[in-house]
């Protein structure tokens, strides 16, 4: 009969294999879990301190105060002035457009009996009253000066006509230019004159190119200031025939003896101030 040997007894206060491995689990999950915990904590900490996260909270703040200087702006726009008036009230104090330009144009408006509701008659009463003011010659008082000799008339007598170079007495130099200011407005152009005055010694140096075609030195009453030669463009066609139908009504005609059939050679380009003539020049009816 085989033996058996009796293994000894545990001792009742030594812990088993079992134990053992529960308790080595135990230790190892304590150890472990700082480990776990530990990442996530430092994750925390590096999403609340990133540029983002910091960006962000920058960002809050800069928005509170664009709205802050915004609206403090508007609440002041809109409350009243120190004088007790908002913007909208003080701009409705002020006059309009119309009414500061009527209100300046009052003093320069023309008298009430010229005012009209016609423009255009009320355009001609100023041009005609502008030109009873403008002088048509300046600096030519119109006056026919004091009785001098032939060909010797004082410079104080005589007048320059609009080309810059003719002359005349005064009183006969603005009856041409008013005519002068008609043909201006049929024609477009100004007369175009070749002589005007002429002193003895112009006189002596026009007969002797001319001969009987001149009058005899201090006998032409362009010595008198009172006659003018035409260039000869105008002695014929339209403008000649509207020069004898107007040239009269300004005391200037191409006399007698210089036309067709009269005492003298003819002349179509000499025209002399017919009143001016009879009173002092040299007068051939």
């Amino acid at each position: 009969m085989a033996s058996h040997r009796v293994q000894p007894a545990a001792d009742a206060g030594a812990p088993t294999r079992r134990q053992l491995r529960e308790a080595s689990r135990t230790r190892r999950a304590a150890t472990a879990a700082p480990a776990v915990e530990a990442p996530v904590a430092v994750a925390e900490h590096r999403r609340r301190t990133s540029p983002l996260a910091r960006w962000g909270t920058r960002a809050g703040v800069l928005v509170t105060l664009a709205a802050v200087t915004v609206a403090v702006p508007l609440s002041q726009g809109a409350a009243r002035s120190e004088d007790g008036f908002t913007d909208a009230q003080a701009d409705a104090t002020l006059p309009s457009t119309v009414e500061a330009l009527t209100s300046s144009a009052t003093s320069v408006l023309p008298p009430a009996s010229l005012v009209s509701s016609d423009a255009t008659a009320l355009r001609a009463q100023v041009d005609v009253s502008r030109s009873e003011e403008r002088e048509i010659l300046p600096g030519c008082d119109g006056d026919a000066g004091t009785a001098s000799a032939n060909g010797q008339l004082p410079q104080s007598d005589l007048c320059y006509l609009w080309d810059g170079k003719t002359q005349l007495r005064a009183d006969a130099a603005e009856a041409l230019a008013e005519l002068n200011a008609m043909w201006v407005t049929r024609w477009g152009t100004d007369l175009c004159l070749s002589s005007g005055y002429r002193t003895l010694a112009e006189q002596r140096a026009v007969k002797a190119a001319k001969g009987s075609l001149a009058a005899p030195a201090g006998r032409s009453n362009h010595g008198w200031g009172l006659a003018v030669d035409l260039c000869t463009s105008q002695t014929t066609g339209a403008q000649w025939e509207w020069l004898n139908e107007n040239a009269p009504v300004f005391g200037w005609e191409n006399p007698d003896w210089a036309r067709p059939g009269g005492s003298g050679p003819y002349e179509r380009w000499h025209w002399e101030y017919t009143k001016g003539v009879m009173a002092d020049g040299e007068y051939y009816g």
